[in-house]
């Protein structure tokens, strides 16, 4: 069983829109492609690039991806290194076991070995081994390593890692998934990331090499709604044969395969110079590196662990340049710049001693205002905390509810046979052609904002801005008639009605932070309990970090629903012991009540100014 991350986007792109860039010039490098052998005698294809007029020893600078490395474009024609190309590197991209050209199994994210067992190995022991072949066989190095990579590519150098070779001096992780059953691709809050994990998984595992699932349907909202209960996956496509699926099905809760894959459970303290990387719309592994960070930061003793978050998503510094996401403009080239004054200097520094080493902690892009700024700890201590209320009328403040009558609360009926869409339909395959997965946290709203099964509180228009720098949680008070439910809570930015700047955007409704949480994991993600129908239980919900200005004459609005469909499987909303064998009759509707009330006073908690 293993898990795994979200494909490499930019690696994709740049397999398909560089091959013909090569033939316009003159190569600056000297390409082979080679197999290694590891310590097992498993060979790993391997891909080097050196610089044609090197005048010093250089380090390497290595990736490694189950996506294919056959066709990856020269350094100085892939925007994602081509800074690091001016300042000169060996460049070394390579097949992980059991992927395209290379020798051995594929396990997703292979856990780490009994290192009892010498002849164990895994993702770090082939690290090791790779850099030392390249060490003692590429000639004209300076006998330092750094790696870098984004999504599983992120997840890979963070193995790198964890028993690192003496001469790996410095990653940058970037994306790279910490925890599958808490916050990253397979599942939020042990809520299953339904059209995700399907495609994923097939993706990786259906052969060597990436493969899309043939849906026959362009809006995969109805072919997945069609499917009815997870059990009919097994029972009518993948009829077993899919590992991760698999995986999925005899572990629906937090045991002890999910708890030994996290990244928390394999690091102790960062062994060599760490940079993690995330987007705040990253709409697949947002929660992996923030928590990386912070679980290296408890025993970061030699300041090695460092922590880079802009206006992205996922992979989106990797290319273009960061002016915009989606329909939002942020003013600046955010990932040109990125790869320019921060990867390239922070490599440049660890491996070649140029520069002055000077890096903040903690390097984040402020959205709202616009701009870059660094924090020597992250989140920052000069924040308090502030709660933003649910009140009558579908209004938002920030004082406490006064009403104290039973009926101070909003409801709404959720019903499995018409789930709320994630995002606008259609609902395109998640890498299929035309999709929109990858802005889709930054789509409007107000597309379910009147929807009956879905509730907007809304605040007045804000008389100055409005912070909020670290955390954000959700804490509702609610009861379902259910025995079962799942809450989706979204923090949105609604632009004014008439926006000066851009007259396009008025009324626009931006998710600065969103979540979902599944209502039998209230007491521990280890150990789900049935929700007893009509009592009132308290959800908190953590919905990761954010870094962003409310600006003044924008409004803040919290919407809650039960449903995010296809993104999230349906809830049966009726407790059974695993969702993943739930029969048809299981799902059910049910009304929710989020109340708020003096007694139960349901509100969004931020770190804000």
């Amino acid at each position: 069983m293993r898990l795994l991350i979200p494909v490499l986007t930019m690696v994709m792109a740049l397999s398909s829109l560089n091959t013909s860039a090569r033939v316009h010039h003159k190569s600056k490098f000297n390409r082979q492609e080679i197999l290694i052998t590891m310590r097992d005698g498993v060979t790993l294809n391997t891909v080097i690039f050196t610089p044609v007029d090197a005048k010093e020893k250089l380090p390497f600078l290595f990736l490694r991806t189950p996506y294919g490395v056959s066709e990856m474009p020269d350094p100085d024609d892939n925007p994602y290194v081509s800074d690091m190309a001016k300042d000169g590197y060996i460049f070394v991209y390579q097949d992980i076991r059991g992927r395209y050209k290379s020798g051995g199994t594929f396990q997703m994210q292979r856990f780490t070995r009994n290192k009892q067992d010498k002849k164990a190995i895994d993702e770090s022991t082939d690290t090791y081994d790779t850099i030392d072949w390249l060490l003692k066989n590429v000639p004209n190095n300076n006998g330092k390593a750094g790696m870098y990579g984004v999504s599983y590519d992120g997840w890979t150098s963070m193995m790198g890692a964890v028993d690192p070779h003496p001469a790996l001096v410095a990653i940058s992780e970037q994306a790279s998934p910490s925890d599958m059953f808490l916050g990253d691709d397979f599942h939020h809050n042990g809520a299953f990331r339904l059209s995700y994990g399907f495609e994923y998984a097939f993706m990786e595992e259906a052969g060597k090499t990436d493969s899309l699932y043939p849906f026959g349907e362009y809006d995969i909202y109805d072919w997945f709604l069609k499917l009815g209960p997870l059990k009919n996956v097994n029972e009518k496509y993948f009829k077993g044969k899919i590992p991760s699926w698999n995986d999925f099905t005899e572990h629906p809760n937090y045991d002890e395969f999910w708890k030994k894959q996290s990244l928390p459970y394999r690091l102790d303290s960062p062994r060599v110079h760490i940079m993690h990387v995330a987007g705040w719309w990253d709409q697949e592994d947002f929660y992996g590196p923030i928590t990386a960070y912070a679980a290296l930061e408890k025993s970061d003793r030699s300041n090695k662990n460092f922590l880079v978050v802009g206006p992205w998503n996922h992979g989106g510094w990797a290319h273009g340049t960061g002016r915009s996401l989606g329909k939002v403009k942020f003013d600046t080239s955010t990932a040109s710049d990125f790869r320019r004054d921060v990867q390239a200097k922070w490599f440049a520094w660890h491996l070649k001693g140029n520069g002055d080493g000077k890096f903040p902690e903690a390097y984040t892009f402020q959205t709202g205002s616009n701009t870059w700024k660094a924090y020597d700890r992250w989140p920052p201590s000069s924040t308090s905390k502030k709660q933003i209320y649910f009140q009558q009328d579908g209004k938002l403040g920030f004082s406490k509810p006064t009403s104290s009558t039973p009926t101070a609360y909003d409801e709404y009926v959720s019903d499995p046979a018409h789930p709320v869409p994630y995002r606008p339909r259609p609902i395109e395959q998640t890498y299929g052609m035309n999709s929109r997965w990858y802005t889709w946290l930054l789509e409007d709203q107000r597309f379910v904002q009147n929807r009956p099964d879905v509730l907007s509180w809304e605040s007045d228009a804000l008389q100055q801005d409005f912070t909020v720098t670290g955390s954000v949680f959700a804490k509702l008070f609610a009861t379902t008639t259910g025995s079962d439910c799942d809450w989706v809570v979204k923090l949105i930015d609604v632009y004014p009605p008439w926006y000066e700047k851009e007259p396009a955007m008025g009324g626009f409704q931006l998710m600065v932070a969103n979540e979902v949480f599944r209502g039998r994991f209230r007491n521990g993600f280890d150990k789900p309990t049935p929700i007893t129908p009509g009592k009132v239980e308290t959800f908190t919900i953590d919905m990761r970090q954010a870094n962003h200005v409310f600006k003044k004459g924008h409004r803040i609005m919290v919407q809650v629903q039960s449903s995010w469909f296809p993104l999230i499987d349906m809830n049966p909303q009726s407790y059974v012991p695993n969702i993943f064998q739930a029969y048809p009759k299981d799902f059910q509707k049910a009304t929710q009540r989020v109340y708020r009330s003096t007694a139960f006073p349901s509100h969004i908690e931020v770190d804000g100014e």
